[in-house]
């Protein structure tokens, strides 16, 4: 089944936050800017919660979660876009490389980890 924009409303393996993409997969992902640290914690609302250090100003943490994601499915940082929620916590990232297991794998794993 596909949505208005042509995606697979599918998620891989049960998990709310990924969704196959073209050439990649859709990451749901609600962020907590002015942390301690940069962390995945778990999930928050379907989404995976991400904690980040940078401020939520002029795009800043945007950018440091664009380079946190990509640090850690191991692409580089213009695979990772933001495709919606620029000025919001939950967002909707697009990851051009990784196949829909094989992020869906790594994610879980770093989430089962934090909770």
């Amino acid at each position: 089944m596909k949505d208005r924009g042509g995606r697979s409303q599918g998620t891989a393996g049960g998990h709310p936050f990924i969704n196959p993409a073209k050439g990649g997969v859709y990451l749901k992902v609600h962020v907590q800017p002015r942390a301690s640290r940069n962390e995945v914690c778990g999930i928050h609302q379907g989404a995976l919660k991400i904690r980040l250090t940078a401020p939520p100003v002029e795009g800043e943490a945007n950018r440091a979660l664009v380079r946190f994601v990509s640090g850690l499915l191991g692409v580089k940082r213009s695979c990772v876009a933001v495709e919606k929620g620029e000025s919001s916590r939950l967002k909707l990232l697009r990851i051009q490389g990784p196949s829909t297991e094989e992020a869906a794998r790594l994610l879980e794993r770093l989430a089962a980890k934090a909770d």
